[in-house]
């Protein structure tokens, strides 16, 4: 065997078997000269003398075999991680700090289970890596966690406005009779209206820009809770009773009774409804900033929905003991607290993004009290006594406001359960652009 064809074998091996048994070749190489004992450019205790052009060539074998492997299998190798930065293109070159893209990517159906397959512990740290991959034009500005938004002043006496006209149209109606009567209780509707519309469309309770899906049928439909808050217990008891005898007259012990307690506590509930949402919001925002997995966001978030639910149900339920001491009429708590949860966990879920769970729950409550007075009604034709049983059961167990109790409650039930399951996600709480 000559000293070529031994470098040439460790060159075969060389390239065979990589860098991992370039050892294993260059001993075999030197035991085979070792035997052979030729003109001695390697002797058999493995020195190397002479020109050893054969060894030469392994040595240069040697070294292509430890430079990395940049050739076609690196070419063929595929990055997951930019697959994916390519398929979600428009998420990262919009989002403006990373919590953007982790809220995206968790909206999509990214888990923490799916980021360990790119490599991160959770979605989270992937949402950083794609952030950093983006190119964007000169300095990217380091990122930091999201100062909380101060409430503003004007949008806080904002808050302040439908309980003020309420207050003030109860007041009239109350100074006047007869034909001035329907006209300050016309005019101050019209009001509260808009005083409503406009603490709906700025401030915490404001949609985001674009979430306008929904947006008006949820509002026709809070406009018919709210009326039948106002008059429908009293036409539900006048027409159990066999009337009404007579259109309404604006006070509570007129034929068709108009309780104004229960609408006054939830114009000036705004306020704290605003305050809640406001809070919820900023809470989240923090504490997403300050998460490492979702799971773990989703446990921090739940109690702080619960806790903010329950705050603003206790501040209903203050200003309805107050607006009933005031006005020396009964406050219907059940109703009224059932309903007040119902409006304010619609309009969370609706500024969140969240349109059309609330749209079709308030629909769903609006449908079940109109069927409620239509089957009284209903009752009094030839052989159709059976369609106003449960309603006159019902009012007979609670009273009238047991309908709107058990329907809001009902409601409330099931959006809160919503909540509980969309609200606790990191995509609800990417950053707004609000108008």
């Amino acid at each position: 065997m000559t000293e070529l064809g031994v470098a040439g074998g460790v060159a075969r091996d060389i390239t065979e078997s990589g860098v991992n048994e370039v050892e294993d070749a260059v001993e075999r190489a030197v035991e085979v000269k070792g035997a052979v004992d030729s003109d001695g450019d390697i002797d058999s205790d493995g020195d190397i003398d002479g020109d050893g052009e054969g060894v030469a060539l392994a040595g240069r074998a040697l070294s292509a075999a430890r430079k990395p492997d940049v050739g076609p299998s690196r070419r063929g190798a595929v990055d997951p991680v930019k697959a994916l930065m390519h398929r979600h293109r428009e998420l990262c070159e919009r989002a403006v700090d990373p919590l953007e893209i982790a809220a995206g990517l968790e909206a999509h159906g990214v888990t923490d289970r799916t980021a360990a397959r790119f490599r991160h512990r959770d979605v989270f740290s992937l949402a950083e890596e794609m952030y950093a991959r983006v190119p964007r034009d000169g300095e990217a500005p380091p990122h930091t966690a999201p100062a909380p938004a101060r409430p503003r002043v004007d949008r806080a006496l904002l808050t302040l406005l439908p309980g003020a006209l309420c207050t003030a149209t109860v007041a009239g109606v109350r100074l006047t009779q007869g034909q001035p009567r329907l006209i300050v209780a016309a005019a101050g509707v019209i009001a509260v209206a808009l005083g409503l519309g406009a603490v709906l469309r700025h401030g915490p309770l404001g949609l985001r820009r674009g979430a306008s899906s929904g947006r008006h049928a949820s509002s026709v439909w809070t406009g018919w809770l709210l009326a039948y808050t106002a008059l429908g217990d009293g036409l539900l008891r006048a027409a159990l009773a066999g009337g009404p005898d007579g259109l309404p007259t604006g006070t509570a012990d007129g034929p068709w009774p108009l309780a104004t307690v229960p609408l006054l506590a939830l114009t000036l509930a705004c306020t704290p409804a605003a305050w809640t949402t406001h809070l919820f919001a900023t809470r989240a925002r923090r504490t997403l900033a300050a998460s490492r997995g979702l799971e773990e966001f989703a446990t921090s978030v739940r109690p702080l929905l619960f806790g903010t639910f329950t705050l603003y149900v206790g501040a209903l339920a203050a200003l309805l003991t107050l607006c009933a001491a005031v006005l020396d009429e009964p406050a219907s708590y059940a109703a009224t607290l059932t309903l007040g949860a119902l409006l304010l966990l619609a309009r969370l879920l609706t500024v969140h993004g969240f349109t059309h769970a609330p749209a079709v729950v308030l629909a769903a409550t609006t449908a079940a009290e109109a069927v409620a007075l239509a089957t009284v009604f209903a009752g009094r034709l030839p052989g159709c006594a059976a369609l106003a049983v449960p309603v006159e059961t019902l009012a007979e167990a609670w009273g009238p406001a047991g309908v709107p109790a058990l329907s809001c409650g009902a409601a409330s039930l099931t959006l809160l359960i919503h909540a509980a399951r969309t609200l606790t996600r990191a995509s609800a709480h990417a950053r707004a652009n609000r108008p």
